[in-house]
């Protein structure tokens, strides 16, 4: 049984990519909304960097694995030198108090910059993005911003043929896949964001491209489609201490069916933080978060497979490890990203 469902897994991986070609999925992104949304990019006051890893389905062969490094940084000296939430030097003032609320302003109009580069590997296939990322940030408000972004670059599939036995040698289906197909990737957004609130869109893989690796063959079913996310969070008061953000993200991937994860985490000050998260007809979560100092910020997150894969899963294990470089007010933790 175990090998039986092995096998329909890698045939649903290979499926998946040649013919939706769906990005990977993850728990932390509530710990780096960027990966969704190049309109984060620059959102900070100081260059962030997050590395992570996320193993999925762990004790089942070939399961998906997935790393990546983003990097974000604003530009603009109104920003740069003149905000970080308005706040004096050393982070004296705590995102998850009232008085951080109270005293909150728009960020100036300013530019933000990125990288991102993920790697996504489900049995024989891999599938690697390499994207730059702009993004305008705008005052809408005396205390609303609106940001929008781009994210530009290459994405490459390749599936490892060794991995597989073909009734026919040199089968022209797979015919210099190990080679790889490159084809641009291009990804938009939008973020409007405040003190106690964000509201987001964006879409990746917005040009279609072809996916069979033998050229002569040019079926319409192998393209890649546009993938929608719908994110937003709200940030409850419950103390001077404790503050509670519920989120939701909506995923829509033509021809799949609409899912969604609903998410909530509970911060205390800028220590530490809880949370969970469930996601439709997949799984739930359990996160946690401690912000180590002004340099260093680390993320992690267990899933409890709820799929018929659970009889052969021993979930999903997910990590992050941000560091805050050009860090000048010291601020140990995010103050408009959540």
């Amino acid at each position: 049984m175990k090998r039986l469902l092995l096998v329909l897994f890698l045939l649903i991986s290979i499926a998946a990519v040649l013919q939706a070609q769906q990005k990977p999925q993850y728990t932390q992104y509530v710990f780096n909304n960027f990966l969704l949304n190049p309109a984060l990019s620059g959102i900070e006051n100081y260059t962030d960097v997050k590395l992570g890893y996320r193993s999925q389905w762990t004790g089942l062969q070939g399961a998906p694995t997935t790393s990546y490094l983003t990097v974000s940084a604003p530009l603009g000296d109104d920003f740069l030198n003149g905000d970080a939430s308005e706040m004096p030097a050393a982070g004296t003032a705590d995102p998850a108090s009232r008085s951080y609320l109270q005293n909150y302003e728009a960020a100036p109009n300013h530019h933000g910059i990125g990288f991102m580069v993920v790697s996504d590997k489900a049995g024989p296939v891999t599938a690697t993005n390499i994207d730059a990322t702009y993004a305008y940030h705008i005052g809408l408000t005396s205390e609303l911003n609106l940001s929008l972004g781009v994210a530009a670059g290459v994405a490459r599939t390749s599936l490892n043929t060794s991995l597989l036995t073909t009734t026919t040698p040199d089968d022209p289906a797979v015919d210099g896949a190990n080679g790889g197909i490159w084809s641009p990737d291009l990804s938009v957004g939008v973020w409007a964001y405040a003190s106690n609130y964000y509201l987001g869109a964006s879409v990746q893989q917005v040009l279609p491209e072809k996916l069979y690796f033998d050229a002569k063959d040019a079926a319409d079913q192998s393209k890649t489609v546009p993938q929608y996310f719908f994110t937003a969070g709200y940030k409850i008061y419950m103390s001077d201490d404790l503050t509670l953000m519920p989120s939701v993200m909506v995923k829509v991937i033509n021809p799949v069916p609409i899912t969604y994860d609903v998410n909530a985490k509970i911060s205390f000050r800028d220590i530490f933080w809880i949370g969970g998260s469930y996601r439709h007809g997949d799984s739930y979560g359990v996160l946690a978060g401690f912000n180590v100092n002004s340099l260093i910020n680390v993320g992690y997150s267990y899933d409890i497979t709820t799929s018929a894969l659970n009889t052969v899963s021993n979930g999903t294990h997910e990590i992050v490890l941000s560091i805050l470089l050009n860090n000048r007010y010291k601020v140990t933790c995010p103050q408009r990203e959540f």
